[in-house]
């Protein structure tokens, strides 16, 4: 339990480090250059949703990095935390024939000899049950970061459908296909950082439909 309860603190504090990273490094690079020509009417319309895609974009793409770095760091504490666990295991194994065996030989320390066993067959018990959870964090952690990723990956994908269909003016075609829907998810997403009024902007373009005509 102890094991448990310390893979979960040292998960959810390294978690809580990458996301301060990603969103630091977020507000300080990604935004400025693209809110200043916004600020001086430098940017166009098309222009700037081209920009808030890019933007979006190399966010996703550092928040999947940030979850990966996470994982290697979350498997490697496992694989070393497993080892220890069946070290433990072994060294349970080993002890319990051993305290049979002075059980038999001293009767004067009967007692004594039958609390070592039940204490060894307790510790072996426990580090088996640590062990199994570790497994089961371990397998639960290694499937959310696989649906993260899948999902990371399909979101870096359609920003970058829609920045190519923009740059080549066919805004038009490319709000009427399924990678469209999925920016426009994205983008309802409050996961996403995003200014309230960027967010408005990219929803309303994604939303025109096929009538739309490039300004």
């Amino acid at each position: 339990t102890h094991c448990s309860q310390t893979s979960r603190a040292c998960l959810t504090m390294a978690r809580m480090v990458a996301q301060m990273g990603v969103l630091a490094l977020a507000a300080t690079q990604a935004w400025g250059a693209e809110q200043q020509a916004v600020a001086q009417g430098q940017m166009n319309p098309l222009r700037k949703v081209v920009s808030l895609l890019q933007s979006m974009q190399k966010r996703v793409t550092e928040e999947g990095e940030a979850e990966k770095e996470l994982y290697e760091k979350f498997m490697c504490y496992c694989t070393h935390g497993k080892s220890d666990l069946e070290k433990s295991v072994g060294d349970a194994e080993t002890k319990v024939p051993a305290v049979g065996s002075e059980i038999t030989a001293s009767e004067a320390s009967l007692e004594q000899a039958k609390a070592d066993l039940a204490g060894a067959q307790t510790d072996r018990s426990a580090a088996k049950e640590a062990m199994a959870q570790a497994t089961g964090i371990r397998e639960k952690e290694a499937a959310a970061f696989a649906s993260a990723k899948a999902e990371d990956d399909t979101n870096i994908a359609a920003i970058a459908k829609a920045v190519a269909s923009l740059e080549k003016g066919n805004a038009g075609s490319f709000l009427q296909t399924e990678s469209a829907q999925a920016i426009r998810n994205l983008a309802n997403n409050d996961k996403v950082d995003m200014t309230e009024s960027d967010r408005q902007d990219l929803v309303a373009f994604l939303s025109q439909g096929s009538g739309y005509a490039p300004q």
